[in-house]
């Protein structure tokens, strides 16, 4: 079951119109509302996630927050040139959080987070003109992660930080080729199945704080490469629809395959500044080491182990930025309301752009507010509209009989989600 995961996790998340390579940028209300920053901010038990090396910080012994997502998501393909069109049928994603951190003296905190990155599911109509790439994908991740925070100098500098491990499921149908089918016109295709897919990786975090005044504060955060070699036997790919004959790239069944990806590594560096009691303003820069997905090949394995089927499927992703801007403002003691807006930079190559990954570079508005009930418990809400920038595009490297076939059209996408959760501490 690892492999399968393994080998499709990034193009499965990708397919997800509100995801940002193999992030979906939704962990957390106030995070997101700021924008998604959140390195650099001291705020609650978010900090989990963004930055570990900030929970020592937190004033209160025991910080909890959790909540979930609603997401709308759309993605409308067409080509003018052959009359054709598409649009994706997804049904409401929802990822959902939990962080926690408690505090055992003044200058150590230790925390755990669980969150899903990935979940959801896109769904192309049946034997689409882009189906020879992908017709359905579906995705559902856990990632747990044990954590501890140091306060190294006193009101000045602290580290954090600690393993992952991401647990998940996949499912994944396309068909052969553009034409290949059965006798009674069944579209030959391919279905992968998996779960309890269990990979690991790290982070860590720094925060330091820039004056005496604790207004500015410069933060620092780290998630490593997963270098994923995937091994006959962890999973299936099943086959169906293939015709009776010797033109068949394969045979109907249940196959083993092998296959490599590299999870790339990530920074996000930010800083905030408080000016005052009302007042907070944020800005991150993330960057993702996307060139280390050159390509998603696989082999399609007999029962001797020997090679039945290559697949070959060139990517050329570039490293790529998201820049993120978010304010806060507390009119009273019980209301805090949050607006921001990120820039997403596409990692997506000319000539190298896939169905399952329709994005281009995106603009993210949110907004929220967190209502304060009482002194320990808070209600949390986000907004995001994600819009991508349309975009005439081309997956160029398909072959087909030994001849290349580029898949080419215009796409439109866009997401919103509307977030809600809750926040405690004691």
């Amino acid at each position: 079951m690892k492999k399968v995961l393994s080998v499709f996790v990034l193009m499965l998340v990708c397919a997800v119109t509100y995801a940002g390579g193999y992030r979906v940028s939704l962990q957390g209300q106030r995070a997101l509302a700021m924008g998604h920053t959140g390195v650099a901010v001291v705020n609650n038990a978010e900090l989990a996630f963004f930055n570990p090396a900030g929970l020592v910080h937190l004033e209160n012994k025991i910080n909890l927050a959790a909540g979930g997502f609603g997401i709308f998501s759309d993605v409308v393909y067409q080509n003018e040139q052959f009359g054709q069109s598409a649009e994706t049928d997804s049904p409401v994603g929802t990822p959902v959080y939990l962080y926690g951190s408690y505090k055992l003296n003044e200058s150590f905190a230790l925390g755990l987070a669980v969150y899903t990155p990935y979940g959801s599911r896109v769904e192309y109509p049946i034997d689409w003109a882009g189906s020879h790439l992908v017709n359905e994908i579906e995705l559902q991740a856990i990632y747990i992660q044990p954590l501890f925070s140091w306060e190294v100098v006193k009101d000045r500098f602290s580290i954090g930080g600690g393993p992952i491990a991401a647990i998940g499921s996949v499912n994944f149908n396309r068909n052969l080729t553009r034409s290949l089918a059965d006798l009674d016109g069944n579209r030959s295709n391919v279905t992968i199945d998996a779960s309890g897919i269990v990979e690991f990786g790290w982070s860590v975090g720094a925060m330091l704080n820039l004056d005496n005044e604790d207004k500015w504060k410069l933060g620092f955060n780290y998630r490593s490469l997963i270098d994923v070699e995937v091994e006959a036997g962890d999973g299936d790919a099943v086959f169906s629809n293939l015709p009776n004959s010797p033109l068949s790239p394969i045979s109907n069944g249940t196959f083993d395959f092998q296959a490599s990806l590299p999870l790339p590594a990530e920074w996000t560096v930010g800083i905030s500044y408080r000016p005052n009691d009302k007042w907070l303003f944020a800005f991150d820069y993330n960057y993702a080491e996307w060139s280390a997905y050159d390509a998603l090949d696989l082999n399609f394995l007999n029962s001797d182990g020997s090679v039945a089927l290559e697949s070959l499927n060139p990517r050329n992703y570039k490293d790529a930025s998201i820049f993120r801007f978010g304010a806060q403002y507390s009119p009273i003691k019980k209301l805090d309301l949050r607006a921001g807006y990120y820039f997403d930079e596409s990692p997506v190559q000319d000539g190298f752009f896939a169905p399952e990954t329709p994005r281009n570079d995106s603009h993210g508005f949110t907004g929220g507010f967190t209502i304060n009930a009482t002194e320990k418990l808070a209600i949390d809400a986000s907004f995001l509209y994600l819009y991508f920038e349309e975009v005439d595009a081309s997956y160029d490297p398909y072959i087909e009989s030994g001849v290349q076939a580029p898949f080419s059209g215009t796409y439109k996408s866009n997401a919103v989600s509307i977030g809600l959760g809750v926040s405690y501490k004691l």
